[in-house]
């Protein structure tokens, strides 16, 4: 067997809460950047954070350019989203396009940490979409019910938006 090549991924977003395909993010980075031999430090994560290089005010062109210059991403697919059309939009990230790996997740990813809040606030389950930690965390914290302090605010600002 081939000798892997150390590989360090950032990973950034809400994760709230982490969710198993948060965590297969890292899996399918890991296993791409393996087969391609790219060793380093890069930035994971999502089409969908990917998008939001685009939004006015959330980034500074500065620290985008950083990122993707110097370090790299490793950008994972999710249903719903275009990241070939985010960097053709964005003349930094396509000046860079070569430091950016595009990794086709072979699950369909159309869970998201909004849909994870409804189902709890609502009571239902959400067994097997968390890790067992996560789920007992939640439990024991009384997060995300009708009866916590959150009451389901996130989700009404953010209806359709998936993080």
């Amino acid at each position: 067997m081939k000798s892997r090549i150390p590989v360090v991924l950032l990973a950034c977003g809400s994760f709230n809460p982490i969710t198993n395909m948060h965590l297969r993010l890292f899996e399918v980075a890991r296993d791409h950047l393996h087969q391609t031999a790219v060793p380093e430090l890069k930035l994971l994560c999502g089409a969908d954070v990917l998008k939001t290089f685009q939004t006015p005010n959330l980034w500074k062109d500065a620290h985008i350019q950083e990122i993707v210059e110097k370090f790299g991403v490793v950008c994972v697919s999710r249903t719903g989203h275009n990241p070939k059309e985010y960097i053709s939009g964005s003349p930094i990230l396509r000046r860079y396009q070569h430091n950016i790996h595009l990794v086709r997740e072979p699950v369909q990813n159309e869970l998201s940490s909004t849909y994870i809040r409804r189902a709890l606030s609502q009571g239902h389950s959400v067994k097997y979409l968390l890790p067992d930690a996560v789920i007992s965390y939640i439990k024991d914290h009384n997060l995300y019910t009708r009866d916590s302090s959150w009451k389901g605010s996130s989700t009404q600002r953010n209806e359709g938006k998936t993080d």
